[in-house]
């Protein structure tokens, strides 16, 4: 796969090389440490993310309670915040966490779902990030371009811009608070230190059908996160894993006549039982500089 123009050949000082090897060690180390991740997500998508991280390896704890959220962040290995059903009464708790992850030096993930969508959604994003800078920002390419102060189309939490449109926003994004940031779609995109960018090429249609997907996404990123310290190579591992689980789900479930109900529970399957082997001959993984 050729590199999109905004995102160009590594410079001298890009890190140093993933492998599809490297990426798949970090499944298999969700897989056998089992980390933690603390949640403070939205009532549509919690089961959902509940049973992925579940599927991963990974063990999630669902707390949204403003009095136990130090506890739960210091018992668990990463922390991941997502606004979709926002409520003033969740926020403190969503900056609290973010503030003790960063205290305690533990990754952090941020989903600004619907980002644009309403001034009240603006300006919860403006007071998180201000209260804890997040280790990795994930969402789609309206929610990046709309987080970097950028009019891009929205429609409510769906994205009406390809994922290449944001990446100029992502870098500003990635640079004002020294975060990875991951601008997902078609193709994922995820932009690291020193220019890093990691282009994924995984997935299928039927991901943007099924509620809690893309959340669910950004809960697997904070438990890789949790079990390798290079945030660039954590999230790219994470968007691959659920990449290459999502079209070889789908595989499955058209060969026998089923739809996005099925492909739910296929979904779930493939992260559960996706092996070396078919991860290493789907992965479709290129890097540059952006």
């Amino acid at each position: 796969m050729s590199l999109p123009a905004d995102c160009a050949p590594p410079a001298p000082n890009h890190p140093a090389p993933l492998s599809p090897a490297d990426l798949w060690a970090d499944v298999q180390a969700v897989r056998q440490q089992a980390p933690l991740v603390h949640s403070v997500t939205n009532f549509v998508v919690m089961n959902f993310n509940a049973n992925m991280l579940l599927a991963a390896g990974a063990s999630p704890i669902m707390a949204h309670a403003v009095e136990e959220v130090p506890d739960m962040v210091a018992i668990a290995q990463a922390v991941a915040v997502n606004i979709g059903t926002l409520d003033a009464q969740w926020v403190p708790a969503m900056a609290l966490a973010l503030q003790t992850a960063r205290t305690l030096g533990k990754p952090a993930v941020l989903d600004p779902v619907g980002a644009g969508a309403s001034a009240y959604r603006n300006r919860t994003l403006a007071y998180l990030l201000a209260q804890g800078r997040p280790s990795i920002i994930r969402g789609n390419a309206s929610e990046i371009l709309s987080l970097a102060g950028v009019a891009g189309a929205s429609r409510g939490v769906d994205s009406a811009a390809a994922s290449s449109d944001a990446l100029h926003s992502a870098r500003a994004l990635s640079e004002q608070f020294n975060c990875v940031v991951c601008v997902s779609g078609e193709k994922d995109y995820v932009l690291g230190p020193a220019g890093a960018c990691a282009v994924l090429a995984n997935g299928h249609p039927w991901m943007t059908r099924v509620t809690g997907v893309g959340c669910s996404a950004s809960a697997l990123v904070a438990a890789f996160a949790a079990v390798q310290p290079n945030a660039w190579r954590a999230c790219t591992s994470a968007m691959g894993f659920l990449g290459v689980a999502g079209q070889l789900a789908a595989r499955r479930v058209a060969a026998h006549g089923g739809g996005v109900g099925s492909y739910a529970v296929a979904l779930l399957d493939a992260v559960d039982q996706l092996s070396e082997a078919d991860f290493l001959a789907t992965l479709s993984l290129q890097e540059g500089q952006a």
